[in-house]
């Protein structure tokens, strides 16, 4: 008999979030970014883009949670989540005005940072129209998913585990004949055979001197045996995994071995420096003052990690324009790299949960190199 897995606590979620809700005097409050309405509520519904959602919860400060949608998401809300399901058959704005008025609403949320700008217009010409406050509020919810809780460690690592079994299994079948589009198929089409619900973004795939484009799409080129990046992550259950490595098919220069090594003991110093307490920007500076002090300083231009969860990439931004502390119980990304143009480039990746005195890593894979 196999086990349910962790148990997520939405009904927490959601008394943490009215709570917050109650002390900023807000009434209301309409959830729309996707990772948030999963986060409150378990529906995993997609949206098809920012412009067409499969649903919207309004959370009022105290009384029961709804999940507004449409028809064709209403069998699988109600399959997916406890919350009472109300279609909008005529429209949102127009179940909105009959239900401010049943929760006695005058002060009504919204998602500003997820929200369309049209739609937001539309939305306040309602609110005017019922005398009701409409307030704009960023990173709500966002903040309260920023310490995953011990079932979310669970499936996180669960995530991690599967993404590295799916690299194993397609490394060990590859062919320098295959191009980059070859191996990224490979890799998405492995994840879902082995249960994940897809990758959490479009796999890169980048060799020779493409692996010099942090975010390079793969081409129709084929690999041969120069070194590649691959930057890979899925989905288990609602909870993404992220990980970069590079390998290579045959021998590698002594630049490549020098550059791959000082990019591993960049992304150690950083593990080394993760714990309760510490700045963002201090994790940054422990990885990049090692990639600097070798001259490879201005080939490393990006943030030294994000956070992962429901999102493959959300808060906690690891940068050195951060000034945020790292607590228990948060997810980050380490990936330091260096690129040079018409070169290639080094990037490697592996995640961590921070501790109560220092971090775990969950990756168990080695780089190539360790191998």
């Amino acid at each position: 008999m196999t086990s349910p897995g962790p148990v997520l606590d939405y009904a927490a979620r959601l008394d943490q979030l009215q709570a917050r809700l109650r002390r900023k005097k807000i009434d209301a409050l309409l959830v729309g970014q996707p990772e948030n309405r999963r986060y409150l509520s378990g529906y995993c519904a997609a949206d098809h883009g920012i412009n067409e959602s499969a649903g919207i919860l309004l959370v009022p400060a105290r009384d029961e949670p709804l999940l507004l949608t449409d028809f064709r998401f209403r069998e699988q809300a109600e399959r997916e989540t406890t919350l009472k399901v109300v279609l909008y058959n005529k429209g949102l704005l127009a179940l909105l005005h009959d239900l401010l008025s049943q929760y006695s609403v005058r002060r009504l949320a919204f998602e500003s940072h997820y929200t369309l700008h049209s739609s937001s217009l539309k939305l306040a010409e309602m609110a005017e129209k019922h005398q009701v406050e409409l307030a704009p509020l960023a990173g709500l919810v966002e903040k309260q998913r920023l310490i995953k809780s011990a079932a979310e460690i669970g499936l996180i690592r669960s995530a991690v585990a599967l993404n590295e079994a799916v690299f194993r299994h397609v490394f060990s079948r590859l062919d320098e004949t295959m191009s980059e589009i070859e191996i990224a198929c490979a890799i998405e089409a492995r994840m879902r055979e082995v249960g994940a619900e897809g990758p959490s973004f479009n796999t890169i795939v980048a060799a020779a001197e493409n692996a010099a484009l942090p975010h390079a799409v793969p081409t129709s080129r084929r690999v041969g045996k120069a070194p590649m990046t691959i930057d890979m992550g899925l989905i288990y259950k609602g909870y993404c995994s992220d990980m970069t490595r590079n390998i290579s098919l045959g021998e590698v220069d002594e630049k490549y071995l020098e550059i791959h090594r000082l990019v591993r003991r960049a992304q150690q110093a950083a593990v080394l420096a993760v714990k309760p307490g510490a700045l963002m920007k201090e994790v940054d500076q422990a990885a990049r003052s090692v990639i600097a002090k070798a001259g490879y300083g201005r080939q490393f231009g990006h943030a030294l990690g994000h956070g992962v969860g429901l999102a493959v990439h959300e808060k906690p931004s690891v940068s050195y324009r951060s000034r945020q502390k790292l607590r228990a119980g948060m997810i980050i990304t380490i990936e330091p790299g260096i690129y040079l143009s018409r070169w290639g480039g080094v990037r490697l990746e592996n995640m961590v949960v921070v501790t109560e005195d220092g971090c775990e890593e969950l990756n168990r894979d080695t780089t190539w190199l360790d191998i």
